[in-house]
């Protein structure tokens, strides 16, 4: 009975001191003290951070190289919806034909790119060509274009018909305007025929081939007025 009287005294203040440093521990994380404000820098302040920067990027000013492959055609229709022309130069420079045909399905597969499974193959023919390592006369190029060359003339057909083309031109004769052949003849000469007849179909005009107004197709891509220029340049 003594030993346990004897030590209270002892424990009892060593208790009030945990207690103690108990408490001031709690006071310490409060909510409050855990958000209070964090100083910032002169540089940091509310009116930087709102202040507005312009950022101008440069203009686009790459093209696909030239081919008379069917795929070009198709890459500038549908590939540049989605990226620039520079995408292209980021991949390997010695690509084969596998895999740049690989590339445009996974495009198409995952990343849903605008393509039916026709224009994979001679897209990718195309690209191997125009900057990987196969020829363009090499046999499975020829066989992967081939495939898209009925696709291509069907796509023309049905922009012909949509966009009411043939109530006003005939492949050979004249209708309200000029036949197909004789605009080929026109500009068979001219290096930016392409161009030029492309411009002319989506902008309309009147004065070219006589007073009867062409109306604007402003409806078209300018891949869509590019296909139909070639077309049309091709009687």
């Amino acid at each position: 009975m003594k030993n346990r009287i004897g030590l209270a005294p002892i424990l009892t203040p060593l208790a009030i001191g945990l207690l103690i440093f108990w408490l001031i521990g709690l006071t310490g994380c409060t909510g409050e003290e855990r958000q209070s404000p964090v100083e910032l820098p002169e540089s940091a302040s509310p009116a930087a951070a709102t202040t507005i920067r312009t950022i101008v990027l440069p203009a686009e000013d790459l093209e696909l190289r030239e081919s008379g492959l069917p795929g070009r055609q198709l890459a500038l229709q549908k590939c540049t919806i989605c990226h620039s022309v520079d995408y292209i130069h980021y991949q390997p420079p010695d690509q084969s034909l596998a895999s740049w045909t690989a590339e445009v399905e996974k495009m198409h597969h995952s990343y849903g790119a605008p393509l039916s499974p026709a224009d994979i193959a001679p897209i990718g023919a195309y690209l191997a060509v125009a900057y990987g390592s196969a020829n363009g006369d090499d046999a499975d190029v020829l066989a992967a274009s081939q495939v898209t060359k009925q696709a291509a003339v069907n796509d023309v057909q049905s922009l012909l018909s949509s966009n009411a083309c043939l109530g006003c031109h005939a492949i050979d004769g004249k209708l309200v305007g000029p036949s197909f052949r004789e605009i080929a003849e026109h500009y068979k000469a001219d290096p930016q025929a392409q161009v030029t007849v492309a411009a002319n179909i989506r902008n309309g005009g009147t004065g070219k081939w006589g007073q009867i107004p062409m109306p604007p197709m402003t409806n078209l891509s300018e891949a869509q007025a590019q296909q139909l220029a070639v077309f049309v340049l091709e009687q």
